[in-house]
C-alpha cells in the first residue's frame, strides 16, 4: 500500500512538473552558465589579489578545467548538438586528438569535423589541461603559467562566445 502512494504521489508531481526537452536543456544551459560565473570569479579575484597567481595556483588550474568542460558543454547545446544526458570529461584532453575527438563525437548527434572552429576548441583545451594535475597537485608553478593558461581560457571563451 506504501509503494502505491509514493507511486502516485510521484507520477501527480511529474505530472505537476511537466518540463519538454526545450526546458530541461534550458536548464541544463544556465547550469553551465552558473558554473562558468563561478570560474570567472575565481580568476578576477587572483587577478586582484597582489600576492600574485601563484597563491590560487590549485584553485585557478582547477576552475580552468571545469570552465573548458563547460565552455564546450554550453557550445554543443547552443548549437542543439548535444545528446541528452552528455557530459564530457576533462581527462579526455589528456589523449590523443584522435581518441578526443572520438569520445566527443559520442556526445553529439553530428559529425564532429562538422562542428565549426572544433579544431582549434579542441587544441585549445588540450594546452589548457596540459600539465592540469601538476598545477593542482605538485609543487607551486610560475606566475607566466598561470597566466598563460588564463589567457588560453579567455580565448577559447571568445571563440565559443562568438557562436552563442
Amino acid at each position: 500500500m506504501e509503494k502505491f502512494i509514493k507511486t502516485n504521489v510521484l507520477m501527480d508531481l511529474r505530472q505537476k512538473i511537466k518540463l519538454t526537452k526545450v526546458e530541461i536543456f534550458k536548464m541544463r544551459e544556465e547550469g553551465h552558465i552558473e558554473t562558468l560565473k563561478e570560474v570567472l570569479d575565481e580568476i578576477e579575484t587572483a587577478l586582484k589579489d597582489e600576492r600574485g597567481l601563484i597563491s590560487h595556483q590549485r584553485r585557478i588550474a582547477f576552475s580552468l578545467s571545469l570552465g573548458v568542460v563547460n565552455l564546450i558543454e554550453l557550445y554543443f547545446h547552443k548549437l542543439s548538438l548535444i545528446k541528452e544526458g552528455a557530459k564530457i570529461n576533462h581527462k579526455w584532453f589528456k589523449r590523443n586528438k584522435e581518441t578526443l575527438l572520438e569520445h566527443l563525437q559520442q556526445q553529439i548527434i553530428s559529425p564532429i569535423n562538422s562542428v565549426e572552429n572544433i579544431n582549434k576548441i579542441i587544441d585549445i583545451a588540450i594546452k589548457i589541461e596540459e600539465k592540469r594535475d601538476d598545477l593542482i597537485y605538485g609543487a607551486s608553478s610560475s606566475e607566466k603559467i598561470i597566466q598563460n593558461k588564463i589567457n588560453l581560457f579567455f580565448e577559447l571563451k571568445e571563440i565559443i562566445e562568438w557562436k552563442i
